[in-house]
Parts: structure tokens; C-alpha cells; sequence
């Protein structure tokens, strides 16, 4: 194999990252972020060109499962792929660098796009785990998998510039309601 796979969107990707940058165009947005994932990258473009943004890439919003030789979309597995048998094994070998590692990781990733963009709005397109382990710390949960996203579902947090993280919405989908 040739490394990790990072396969691109599929046809319905592209339509809800567009229907994802027309909602956030309107929303103030300042700053843009996105994995370093092609998958990320490509949803966080079109906010961003209507923007006239140039996207920050950031590595530590990577996906848990990063290192993975291939890629199969969550609704194409069924109880006998090996990703699921994997994970009812063992849950935590979806991390891996490992659950630890994963979610300082993370956690770092996006103090550092807090602390950078005081003041600002910042939209960030990355992944389902990434997103659930971050909203995880924040909300106390022991669960790693307790807080999981659809495909281009919007999150919001606000920060304080105490410190003070505060989750606004999980998972708002409203805006892909018309792709079916």
C-alpha cells in the first residue's frame, strides 16, 4: 500500500460543503480551518472562496483513524466489516496514535485556534471523531464516542477570552435537509 488513505469527497460531499458554505458565508466568519485531510480540505474551500479566505491547514485535526491503510464511509459498513469488528473489540483501537495522544492532540489543536483568532469567528472543518472527542472534554464525558456528527453537521462553541468554552449547538444538519 501506499500509506494512509485520503480519499476525496464523494459527489454528495461536494453538494453539502457547498450547502455548508452558503449557510456559514452569512455567519461571520474571519477564519477558516481545516484538517490536512483531502476530505476537510475540500469541505472547508467552498466557505472559504466565497470568503476569499485562504484556508489554515492544521495537522492535529486529523482524523482518529489517520494512519489507516483504507478508507470505507461509515454507511457503507455493515456488522461484518472489519473496521466495526475492530471497534467491538476494542473501541479504542479507532485511536490510531491512542485515545490519549488523540485527545491532547485535539484539545491542543483548537486552544491554539482560540488563542489565535481572539475576537473572531472561526469555522473549522475536520471530523467526526475529532469534533466528538473535542466536544467530549468540553461537556465531561468519559465516552470518546458519547458525541458523534453527520457529514457537514455544524457545531458551535463559544470561547471566552477566560477560558470559559461554551457548546451552543451539536449537530445542526437543517442545511443539508434538501440533499436527501
Amino acid at each position: 500500500d501506499d500509506g494512509p488513505a485520503d480519499p476525496p469527497l464523494a459527489a454528495l460531499g461536494i453538494l453539502q460543503a457547498a450547502a455548508t458554505a452558503d449557510l456559514l458565508a452569512t455567519e461571520g466568519v474571519s477564519h477558516v480551518v481545516t484538517s490536512t485531510m483531502l476530505r476537510a480540505v475540500q469541505t472547508g474551500r467552498p466557505l472559504a472562496d466565497l470568503l476569499g479566505i485562504t484556508p489554515e491547514a492544521i495537522d492535529d485535526l486529523k482524523e482518529s483513524d489517520h494512519l489507516r491503510s483504507s478508507y470505507t464511509p461509515a454507511e457503507e459498513m455493515d456488522a461484518d466489516h472489519e473496521v466495526i469488528r475492530a471497534f467491538l473489540d476494542d473501541p479504542m483501537s479507532m485511536f490510531s496514535d491512542g485515545y490519549e495522544a488523540f485527545r491532547g492532540r485535539v484539545r491542543s489543536a483548537f486552544d491554539s485556534i482560540v488563542e489565535r483568532n481572539r475576537g473572531g469567528t472561526v469555522a473549522v472543518f475536520c471530523h467526526a471523531t475529532v469534533t466528538g472527542v473535542y466536544l467530549q472534554a468540553l461537556l465531561g464525558h468519559d465516552d470518546p464516542f458519547a458525541v458523534m456528527a453527520d457529514y457537514c453537521g455544524i457545531m458551535r462553541v463559544t470561547a471566552s477570552s477566560t477560558g470559559i468554552r461554551t457548546v451552543r449547538s451539536v449537530n445542526e444538519t437543517g442545511h443539508l435537509r434538501h440533499l436527501g
